[in-house]
């Protein structure tokens, strides 16, 4: 694309604005670093390609060091006046230079204006494709296209999933690994531990908070079917190896500490639950009180590395 025709414009353009290699007013202008001549950038970048040299003054410039023009140069061209691009197929408007695009986009004599289907589909087409519109093949060509789209979809989903499970696999070998070490080095054993706690702060923190608003609803001794949902439950949501066999115990009173233990004790003790920093299990009338969140709570409500509470109801 080259310069602005000068006939396009309202009176005289002054020659500071005009492009030395293709004698039309300028468009996207830059200029060069030393001489501050002004060209046009699709012409001064034809040119460098053939000659790395001002065309007017013939001093030395490459395309990377070509400069913005000055912001006084940029308000001059964009106060010209000039005629529509379609003023050949009937638009009169005389417009600023700085409004020609948004113009051009809206004007009525532009054949590639979008306009709206009048014929029952609703799509959005440019005008000159107006009287060759087919509602149904368009339709359907775009059904095709939203279908090619779904199945790319789901192939990148299949994709991603095979990735993350590599990645699981990847990240199970390291912890069998630190494991391994673990057991026969005092240092790497601390490490280790301290690796696996922070594993299960990653994790609890993408799990959702929770408010029991019904504590007498908890389940006290889940039967191995709900037991198993809530295992697949904890399993998808990222839950760590290696505490998930600890948290499936402790989802049974018999493992639920001191202040849970019976009855008796929780309907004495029911207020201090409210202080439990609770999660969501995904999906389910389920919440998990880890040991990380709650080291404000007593032994006697506390067990590591968490409890399982199962509702029939009230939970928020």
């Amino acid at each position: 694309m080259m310069g602005f025709d000068v006939g396009r414009f309202q009176g005289n353009v002054d020659e500071e604005l005009i492009c030395p290699i293709c004698s039309q007013v300028l468009e996207h202008p830059v200029q060069a670093p030393k001489c501050e001549h002004a060209f046009c950038l699709t012409c001064i970048m034809e040119w460098l390609s053939h000659q790395p040299t001002c065309p007017v003054d013939r001093i030395g410039i490459s395309s990377s060091e070509l400069q913005p023009v000055p912001r006084i140069l940029k308000n001059l061209l964009a106060r010209l006046v000039i005629a529509c691009d379609y003023a050949g197929t009937g638009c009169q408007a005389m417009v600023k230079l700085e409004s020609l695009q948004s113009h051009v986009q809206d004007c009525e004599h532009n054949p590639q204006k979008p306009v709206s289907c009048e014929q029952g589909c609703g799509l959005v087409i440019p005008k000159d494709n107006v009287k060759d519109h087919n509602c149904v093949k368009e339709l359907r060509s775009l059904i095709q296209n939203q279908q090619q789209k779904f199945q790319e979809f789901q192939e990148e989903v299949v994709e991603q999933r095979l990735t993350i499970n590599e990645l699981k696999r990847e990240l199970n070998y390291l912890k069998e690994f630190v494991r391994a070490v673990r057991s026969s080095h005092p240092t790497m054993r601390a490490i280790a531990d301290q690796f696996e706690k922070d594993e299960v702060r990653r994790w609890a923190s993408t799990l959702p908070k929770a408010k029991v608003s019904r504590w007498g609803a908890m389940i006290s001794t889940p039967d191995e079917v709900l037991q198993s949902m809530i295992r697949r439950s904890l399993s998808e949501s990222g839950c760590p190896p290696h505490i998930m066999e600890e948290l499936m115990e402790n989802c049974h009173e018999t493992q639920w500490p001191a202040g849970l233990s019976s009855l008796q004790t929780r309907q004495r003790q029911r207020r201090e639950y409210d202080s439990y920093v609770c999660r969501r299990i995904p999906g389910k009338q389920a919440v998990l009180a880890l040991a990380c969140d709650n080291q404000h709570m007593s032994e006697e409500l506390m067990v590591e590395p968490g409890i399982v509470m199962i509702f029939a109801l009230g939970i928020e």
